[in-house]
């Protein structure tokens, strides 16, 4: 026998657990049925994957015993059990990311409701044992390895040892607390309380759930064993649906929508499908799963089938229930599978179809889908071209025209001028950012709407997506615009030719810095600002790609001026008087190129020297 100690988060969470605010106290038997419903899976795919496994599949089910005398319950399994390996890396430490931010959010939790909704984020059910129990005994083994025993009082240290002549699979004995009704802790040696819960946590599990009667007669099924999307609609409640979501999610948040289908022809299929109320701290973590339960004919086959639900839909839960797939199939076969890949476009198209549906009939469900899982949701404008349509027609986006409220597309389109050809858009950091920039002014004073895109993906899809519907997207910040009227532009052209001396002595000057320096119709009250060609890449894109590795060539940008901005015309003024040799001259279109720069939140190529320089020119000004 070995004593060991808990990884210190793992014990920091015993600690919680056994001394927390909890008032449901009942989701610890569902979490361990759970467990176990899991390990009959795996045990049932393990033994069509490898035919050598040595393993009883006869009977397979969960047996709920309970001993009034001894004050214990005991929840057993008969299905993969665990190796003495397993037991130390799956319940002796938390493997999974993120523990350290549960507990921070645990402890900052305001109410149990809200601290309670936090275990099925982290896969942390065995521990919600300790809520209602002194001290639990694990029992298992493995088809291939030893049996172990492992207990625990949670305080800090657990024993493991080896055992002979365990059985196949698991069990979980609670020696159980005195029953406090204040402190919402049931009698769980009633075999009324335990059906009670069972019937509401686990009654659609599969697999059977038996316990024997009070009165010491044979074990009895007390879960209906129905497959919640074989039953008729109209026969489950809300309920029933929450209680299935938070099954196959581990999330204990009610879903945001409920999305039944079934498939007839060719190839028959069933599926329910969840949305999700709250993304999971992992959302964009890359080596989360992803993807919903396969099922042939109700038998489970796996977890997080990434070949039925794209990355960009990674956070939909539910199953997937095939009826003419071999129960032997794996993961190779279904990436190859015609029939796979025509139910997964169906459920795609399926999914956005409801969340367009949101919009129109459920807006306040909508926005928080938008809020939670929009910025997912985007990147399907790059890997999925069929449904880039149907993905800007339930998208949302920040807008000059409301500082609150996002806007779709639809609602842009709407809104816009006349005469107006592009939908205006610029990417940046921060709302601020974008509202603060030079590149907004004459947009602003015309009273064109801007799109504002802050998140990273916005950065890589606007140059992908030609348009939406007739229209095209023009970034304020890159190419020309067109915003002059046929006079302004007449005049534009002269006004040119005037600067034409001007502009070739600043392109000059400039030349390691910008590509070129012209006259802009884009500002108002600003004296410069710094654009990029129609192609080019954005500096926040730029930023990205030097960020993943990857080296690129500088990109040198434009300098546009306000020609009727007080700098500017004395700039001028000083040049045709001095001349083009004037070192001080040469200084001051540095100083305006670097203020352009820093209008837009850009970095300096030498911050040091701009100091210095901004100081010799304010020295020699006052």
């Amino acid at each position: 026998m070995e004593t060991l100690e808990f990884q210190s988060e793992a014990r920091q969470l015993l600690r919680l657990m056994i001394h927390s605010v909890y008032s449901n106290k009942d989701t610890f038997l569902r979490e361990l049925v759970s467990n176990a419903s899991d390990a009959l899976d795996k045990l049932r795919l393990e033994t069509f994957r490898d035919k050598d496994l040595v393993a009883d599949t006869s009977d397979l089910h969960v047996a709920i015993e309970v001993d009034r005398e001894a004050r214990t319950l005991t929840i057993r399994d008969n299905g993969i059990g665990m190796t003495r390996e397993d037991v130390i890396g799956l319940i002796g430490t938390i493997a999974k990311s993120g523990t350290a931010e549960f507990l921070q959010k645990l402890k900052e939790s305001k109410d149990s409701a809200a601290s309670q909704d936090l275990i099925g984020q982290f896969g942390i059910g065995f521990y919600s044992s300790f809520m209602v129990a002194d001290k639990v005994t694990l029992v298992t083994r493995h088809p291939r390895a030893e049996g172990v025993r492992w207990e625990s009082t949670g305080e800090g240290t657990y024993t493991i040892e080896d055992v002979e002549d365990a059985p196949q699979g698991t069990s979980v004995t609670l020696h159980l607390k005195p029953a406090d009704p204040e402190d919402h802790l049931a009698d769980y040696t009633s075999t009324a309380k335990i059906t009670e819960v069972v019937k509401r946590y686990a009654d659609f599990i599969t697999w059977p759930i038996r316990m024997a009667k009070e009165d010491g007669a044979e074990p009895a099924t007390i879960n209906s064993r129905k497959a919640l999307w074989a039953r008729p609609a109209s026969e489950v409640t809300e309920d029933e649906y929450a209680e299935f979501y938070r099954h196959v999610s581990h999330d204990w948040n009610k879903p945001l929508e409920t999305i039944r289908m079934h498939g007839e022809g060719v190839f028959e299929y069933q599926a329910l499908l969840f949305i999700p109320s709250q993304a999971p701290l992992d959302l964009f973590m890359r080596e989360r799963k992803r993807g919903v339960q396969l099922y042939v004919k109700r038998v489970f086959i796996m977890d997080d089938c990434e070949e039925l639900m794209p990355e960009y839909l990674r956070f939909v839960k539910g199953v997937v229930d095939a009826q003419d797939l071999t129960l032997n199939v794996s993961r190779e076969l279904l990436q190859h599978d015609r029939q796979i890949q025509q139910v997964r476009r169906r459920l795609v198209k399926k999914v956005l179809s409801t969340v367009k549906g949101m919009m129109a009939d459920k807006p306040e469900s909508y926005e928080t889908f938008w809020r939670e899982f929009g910025g997912a949701v985007k990147e399907g404008l790059l890997a999925d071209p069929d449904n880039r349509d149907a993905i800007l027609d339930i998208a949302s986006f920040a807008s000059t025209a409301d500082a609150e409220k996002p806007t779709t597309l639809a609602g842009y389109v709407e809104r816009m001028k006349d005469d107006q050809r592009h939908i205006y858009y610029m990417t940046g950091d921060s709302r601020a950012t974008v509202e603060n920039s030079p590149h907004l002014e004459a947009l602003r004073a015309k009273g064109f709407e801007v799109l504002i895109l802050t998140d990273p993906i916005d950065e890589m899809w606007v140059d992908a997506v030609p348009g939406y519907k007739d229209m095209t997207f023009q970034s304020i910040a890159k190419g020309q615009v067109d915003l002059e009227t046929e006079e302004e532009k007449a005049q534009a052209q002269e006004r040119q030719k005037d600067f034409a001396d001007f502009l070739a002595w600043l392109t000059g000057t400039l030349a390691d810095q910008v590509k070129e320096v012209r006259l802009s119709s884009r500002l108002t009250t600003s004296a410069a600002c710094v654009v990029g060609d129609a192609h080019d890449l954005t500096p926040t894109l730029e930023k990205m790609y030097r960020a993943m590795g990857q080296e690129l060539p500088p990109v040198k940008r434009i300098l546009e001026l306000n020609p009727d901005h007080a700098l500017v015309a004395g700039l001028r003024q000083a040049f045709a008087e001095r001349g083009g040799d004037d070192a001080s001259l040469a200084e001051s279109a540095e100083l305006l190129h670097g203020m352009a720069l820093l209008a837009e939140g850009g970095d300096l190529p030498d911050p040091s020297r701009f100091v210095r320089l901004m100081s010799d020119h304010l020295e020699r000004a006052l």
